[in-house]
C-alpha cells in the first residue's frame, strides 16, 4: 500500500483521476431491467488476475429543493432491499443514455413532489457503492420553489405509499449525525448543503449543466 507522508498533498492535488486496470475476460451473468450484474477478470498490480462481480448502474440525479422557509422537501418510502421506510430527497434514475441530468432532476421533482424550481445548481457529486456499484449521482440544490402547475403525476407500486413533507435543514443534519436518517442521497445533500452554507455560499456552487465526467451529456 502507498501512503503519503509529511505534511500531505498541496492545495488541489486531492483529486480523483480516471484510471482503467486490464481487464482479460468480462461476463454479464444477470441483465435487470434497468440494471445488471458484471463479472470481470482484472489484472493487479503485481500481475495477479482477480474476479470483481458489480452491479451495472445507468446513473441517478437527487434534488435537495430548499424552500424560503429554509426547510428541504423529503418523502418517506418503503425501501424493500432494506426492510425500512426511508426519508429521502426526490430522486431517479438516468433512464436515457447520454440524458442531460438538470432536465432528469426537474422531471424527477415535479413526479415525486409536484414542485418545480426556478434557481439550480449542482451540490455535489458521488459514486454511491464504488466498491460493488459503478452508480454515479448527481444532487442539485434547487431553490425558489413553487408548485408546478397541471396536475400531478400519477404513481404506483412502492410510490403509491409515499409520504411528503417538508423539514428544516438544521432538523435533517441533526437526524443524520444522529443516526436516524440512512439514505446515501438525503445524508449527502443535507451535509453538503449545511457545507457550502457555512462556507463560499449557494451562489458559488458549480452551475446546474457543469460536465459531469462520470455520465457525460449533451447541453
Amino acid at each position: 500500500m502507498n501512503e503519503t507522508t509529511g505534511a500531505g498533498p498541496g492545495a488541489g492535488a486531492i483529486v480523483d483521476v480516471p484510471e482503467e486496470w486490464r481487464v482479460t475476460a468480462s461476463v454479464t451473468p444477470f441483465q435487470g431491467n434497468k440494471t445488471s450484474v458484471r463479472t470481470d477478470d482484472v489484472v493487479m498490480p503485481d500481475g495477479s488476475v482477480v474476479r470483481r462481480d458489480y452491479q451495472v448502474h445507468p446513473g441517478s440525479v437527487a434534488v435537495l429543493a430548499l424552500d424560503e422557509q429554509d426547510r428541504v422537501v423529503v418523502l418517506r418510502q418503503y425501501r424493500h432491499p432494506v426492510r425500512q421506510r426511508l426519508w429521502e430527497i426526490p430522486a431517479g434514475l438516468l433512464d436515457v443514455p447520454g440524458e442531460n441530468p438538470l432536465h432528469a432532476a426537474q422531471r424527477e421533482l415535479y413526479e415525486e413532489a409536484h414542485v418545480k424550481a426556478e434557481d439550480w445548481r449542482v451540490l455535489v457529486d458521488v459514486y454511491t457503492t464504488p466498491g460493488g456499484c459503478d452508480e454515479a449521482v448527481r444532487i442539485f440544490l434547487a431553490r425558489d420553489l413553487s408548485v408546478a402547475e397541471g396536475e400531478r403525476y400519477a404513481v404506483s407500486e412502492e410510490e403509491a405509499d409515499m409520504e411528503l413533507a417538508r423539514v428544516p435543514l438544521q432538523d435533517l443534519v441533526r437526524g443524520v449525525l444522529a443516526g436516524e436518517l440512512h439514505n446515501n442521497c438525503l445524508v449527502v445533500g443535507a451535509l453538503a448543503a449545511a457545507a457550502a452554507r457555512a462556507g463560499d455560499g449557494f451562489d458559488a456552487l458549480r452551475p446546474a449543466e457543469a460536465p459531469w465526467p462520470a455520465r457525460p451529456f449533451a447541453v
